[in-house]
């Protein structure tokens, strides 16, 4: 299939190495630009019992952002675990899911009264993931980390393939990466061409922002997490 990777860098480039491995034609098109905030190691840890990250920026974005790798972390699923791992964080908690989930497993795991909880965050998040854990009685502080930065204009080699018919699936990780496509897909007037395309959101969230096009179909991925998207992608479940 000819395939539309909406996905920012890093990530961009190892899913169109996966994709292409697949076998598909991939064109790559970054909708989010992601710019670490703040100064390198300034993060102050002091009576943080835990970390949690909802993202695998957010996890790049500590590692820039402070030296400890033995604070305990817990990741929302499990690509962000790897990551952090592959950064060289020691004490990794996968929820392997959503947010919901992270809040859960954190709720599980650890006291409220054994310190302050810490979220590395973009500078805009989805989910309540805050107000949860305060329900459970834990004290969050929520620290933007790094920032999203949208796309003004639809990627030339994505523009091109839609306005010529040449796409056959579109793959949405993100709210914010989907809510991007729709503004621009619609400023370039090619908003009718959704017709003829899949769209394969990671999550409900994701797909909810793409509702506003016609699509051919909408596949939503079992699980939010990269194979489980690849699997819907490969056939073993059709949009």
């Amino acid at each position: 299939m000819r395939v539309i990777n909406t996905r920012p860098h890093p990530d961009a480039a190892a899913l169109t190495d996966v994709l292409a491995g697949l076998g598909h034609k991939v064109i790559a098109a970054p909708l989010l630009e992601i710019r670490f905030e703040g100064r390198p190691k300034s993060l102050d840890l002091r009576g943080v019992q835990a970390v949690m990250a909802t993202s695998a920026n957010g996890v790049r974005a500590l590692a820039v952002a402070t030296e400890a790798r033995d604070v305990a972390l817990f990741a929302v699923g499990d690509a962000t675990a790897r990551a952090a791992a592959e950064l060289g964080f020691a004490r990794v908690t996968s929820a392997g899911a959503d947010v919901e989930a992270l809040s859960a497993a954190v709720t599980a795991a650890l006291d409220p009264e054994a310190g302050e909880l810490l979220h590395a965050a973009g500078t805009r998040v989805a989910g309540d993931l805050a107000g949860a854990l305060a329900r459970a009685g834990f004290a969050t502080r929520r620290v933007a980390l790094y920032e999203a930065r949208a796309a003004d204009i639809l990627p030339a080699g994505a523009e091109a393939a839609l306005r010529s018919g040449n796409v056959d699936a579109v793959v949405f990780f993100s709210p914010r990466t989907a809510e991007t496509f729709v503004r621009l897909v619609r400023d370039a007037g090619l908003a009718q061409a959704c017709q003829m395309v899949n769209a394969y959101c990671l999550s409900r969230a994701v797909a909810g922002e793409i509702s506003a096009l016609q699509w051919r179909g909408v596949g939503i991925a079992e699980r939010p997490e990269q194979e489980s998207l690849l699997n819907l992608l490969s056939g073993t479940a059709a949009p």
